[in-house]
């Protein structure tokens, strides 16, 4: 089939997912119990509000008294302007605060996806080509307590031993505040802040990985073609890495996939766990307070980033597999 035929089939699929999370991204906030006025005003707060008649002036400010399909009506007319509302609890509009913390949440996912995907690959490889050796027994018992250990749990660990008792890296945050930097400063900085929740994110990724890999490599184990490469002279490293390596990376390419998914959840803990000011802390704050704006904003975000990573790693995942790309 055509790469213009399949892609006009997958268009509608695609643009159908977007619209049912776009609604659902409405929807879900709305089914807390509770409601921003009341989470933000509530008494006991420094907002207090008691006078009842200014508390029903902010939901309607906010748009709060209008029914259902009439917010749902304005919330899809503010997207297709472009317009994601303003926050409740910030009293900014959210692309604003998006445009501040998504890069970092970027930089997060993305160094602990690179970082995790070579340390599980590795690592896989080596032991699935040495199955039942001293080295697979170790890294297979290393890998599956590490994937055992829920990320909050592992963030804490490492969180307690080199921030707090070491105080190797910074205990919270994404950079030194009021700091004036110049740009190398700055980037060691960031990268400073940035270690140790980048660590907790790549090991959770390198697990998952890292068993997939190994299986990979040991299905291909005694396959024909790694004997006539052996017959034929080929080093073991060739036949390791370019020939049986490559063909058992096809299920990662898809678990890649499925991670960036799980690393919407991972990145709320681990942001939460450091009070590392990226998407994820904002999606705790936005929970907290019921800032409804702001967490269909964070939700659109997050969702249209998955639907994204599925749809490029389907795409090299033909791009690999010649057999898909046929089908």
């Amino acid at each position: 089939m055509r790469t213009d035929e399949r892609a006009g089939r997958l268009l509608p699929a695609y643009l159908l997912t977007i619209f049912v999370l776009v609604t659902l991204n409405f929807a879900l906030p709305r089914a807390m119990p509770g409601d921003p006025i009341t989470a933000a005003y509530t008494e006991g707060s420094t907002s207090y509000v008691h006078d009842e008649a200014i508390r029903e002036r902010l939901r309607a400010h906010y748009g709060l008294d209008q029914p259902l399909p009439v917010q749902y009506g304005q919330y899809l007319t503010g997207l297709l302007r472009g317009d994601l509302g303003t926050s409740i609890r910030y009293g900014v509009p959210v692309t604003e605060l998006l445009t501040t913390r998504a890069p970092r949440t970027g930089l997060l996912v993305s160094t602990a996806l690179v970082a995790g995907t070579l340390l599980g690959v590795a690592a896989g490889a080596a032991a699935g080509w040495r199955r039942g050796r001293r080295v697979d027994h170790a890294l297979l018992a290393g890998f599956t307590l590490l994937r055992s250990i829920p990320v909050f749990v592992l963030g804490s660990l490492l969180l307690l031993v080199f921030a707090v008792r070491l105080g190797w890296f910074p205990i919270a945050g994404a950079s030194t505040p009021f700091a004036s930097l110049g740009p190398v400063a700055r980037t060691v900085d960031i990268a400073h802040h940035l270690a140790l929740p980048a660590t907790v994110l790549a090991l959770q990724f390198a697990a998952g990985q890292f068993l997939v890999m190994r299986a990979g490599m040991v299905s291909e184990l005694g396959a024909d073609y790694l004997l006539a490469g052996r017959a034929r002279g080929l080093r073991e490293r060739t036949l390791r890495y370019r020939y049986a390596g490559r063909n058992a990376l096809l299920p990662v390419v898809s678990v890649l996939a499925v991670q960036v998914g799980t690393a919407v959840t991972a990145t709320i803990l681990v942001e939460t766990v450091f009070r590392y000011e990226g998407v994820g802390r904002l999606v705790f704050d936005a929970i907290r307070f019921r800032d409804y704006p702001t967490l269909q904003g964070c939700f659109l975000l997050l969702t249209l980033s998955v639907v994204t990573a599925n749809a490029l790693a389907e795409l090299a995942y033909r791009r690999l597999d010649p057999r898909v790309a046929a089908a």
